[in-house]
């Protein structure tokens, strides 16, 4: 026993040293709370870095109302303004918006955090996507954070939104990434916009434009509050898409369209039951169009897309989303029922040979257009045509097209491509003294 005693008596004595360094080690390393500020979260750390490139956008209009003392003959205007927010990405001025906020503005002003007011012109706009573009001129360089990516998102990952809600500049929100691949109405309902990112993040107006940030400080979207959504909710543009759209902004002043030779239809589980269809969702192949991307890769009428890049199709505006995320000319997987048969494809959406708007108004309407005196003048209608259905005919004058002035062909034919991807075309048609708004099915 007492040999025992003294062998852990020797053993201690031991080992003494050691505790004691150990000790003093630990009595010399501070604390984890001493290291770092606790209260200097990841939230602050994002807030910190980005902050200093969103920026308040002051957009004034000018607005012609009647004079209701006059009966409404004469008119007067008063000035508008809205405010909302956008995000600095190029130093040397470049800034992303929402292009509602700048919608009909007749002088736009930028302020940044460091209190400069600088003018800004409009380089570009896309009111399908609601993104613009804009420039301003300052002396030096500016503080930017460049658009991240948004194909690798995680739901439930945490995310903060920065913006000037009402008007309350540099305010910060924060939540969780609620779902991805939303499709939503706009809050007047004649818009549908898909693919968004959905966040309980607070967006409220004012919001509009600003960017949607993760923990890495990476912007994976841009903010919305054109949607009439319950309290809670907000939408956001995925940065991959607004990528690809600035960069047409940027290059051509708008957004170009892209052709893909498809026509299709939404399937919901209504119409699955009633067609007898092998699928519940998707998206039916109405046409494909000869000489097109679609019929290169091999699709055919009758076929159902039920998936597009691993993600599944709830609605034809899926197509659209992806092409539009992705360089021109990219080939993407899409999957489709062709019977009882499962196939993959590869599709590629590509710039729209010339005139080719112009072609389907005549294939598909059985309209006929020419250019008189800087307007468009129906010149022929077919009267078995959806346009002769609707009345139309020879010597009526084409003034708007998906509530866009056309004063050109290539501008009508444009609208014609986008009322396309969208399966609705809307013309502002005037015959004598009155216009007429009719609705055309794509």
């Amino acid at each position: 026993m007492r040999q025992g005693l003294l062998g852990l008596t020797a053993a201690f004595a031991t080992a003494l040293p050691v505790l004691l360094g150990l000790a003093a080690a630990h009595a010399a390393t501070p604390s984890l709370a001493a290291q770092t500020n606790p209260r200097r979260t990841p939230v602050v750390q994002v807030v910190e870095r980005v902050s200093p490139a969103v920026v308040n956008i002051a957009a004034e209009a000018i607005v012609r109302q009647p004079d209701p003392f006059f009966g409404g003959f004469l008119s007067r205007t008063r000035r508008a303004q809205s405010l909302g927010t956008g995000l600095i990405i190029e130093p040397n001025g470049i800034v992303v918006t929402n292009a509602h906020v700048i919608e009909g503005a007749s002088r736009i002003v930028v302020n940044t955090r460091d209190g400069l007011e600088l003018e800004a012109e409009v380089l570009g706009s896309d009111r399908d996507t609601d993104l613009a573009v804009l420039k301003v001129q300052p002396e030096s360089p500016l503080p930017a954070v460049p658009l991240g990516s948004s194909t690798d998102l995680l739901i439930g990952e945490p995310v903060v939104a920065l913006g000037n809600p009402f008007g309350l500049s540099n305010t910060v929100t924060s939540g969780v990434l609620s779902a991805r691949g939303r499709t939503v109405p706009s809050e007047s309902g004649e818009r549908l916009f898909s693919d968004f990112l959905q966040t309980d993040a607070s967006i409220n107006p004012g919001n509009s434009g600003g960017p949607l940030v993760n923990l890495a400080g990476e912007v994976i979207g841009i903010n919305t509050a054109i949607i009439s959504a319950a309290d809670g909710i907000g939408f956001a543009i995925p940065a991959d898409r607004a990528q690809r759209v600035v960069e047409d902004l940027l290059r051509f002043g708008e957004l170009k369209p892209l052709w893909t030779g498809l026509r299709l239809i939404t399937i919901v589980p209504e119409t699955a039951r009633r067609e007898d269809l092998p699928v519940e969702r998707g998206a039916l192949v109405q046409q494909v169009f000869s000489d097109s991307p679609a019929q290169e890769a091999g699709l055919e009428e009758g076929d159902i897309l039920v998936e597009i890049r691993g993600e599944p199709v709830t609605s034809r505006e899926d197509l659209g989303s992806v092409i539009y995320s992705v360089p021109v000319d990219t080939p993407v997987k899409v999957k489709v029922v062709r019977g009882q048969r499962e196939l993959e494809k590869s599709l590629r959406a590509v710039r729209p040979p010339e005139g080719l708007g112009l072609r389907f108004l005549g294939e598909l309407l059985g309209l006929e257009v020419v250019l008189r005196e800087e307007a468009l003048l129906i010149s022929r209608v077919d009267p078995r045509s959806p346009a002769g259905r609707k009345g139309l005919r020879r010597g009526d004058w084409i003034i708007a097209a998906n509530r866009q002035r056309v004063d050109d062909l290539e501008a009508l034919s444009r609208e014609i491509l986008r009322g396309l991807d969208r399966g609705n075309l809307l013309l502002l048609v005037q015959r004598g003294r009155y216009r007429y708004n009719l609705s055309f099915s794509l």
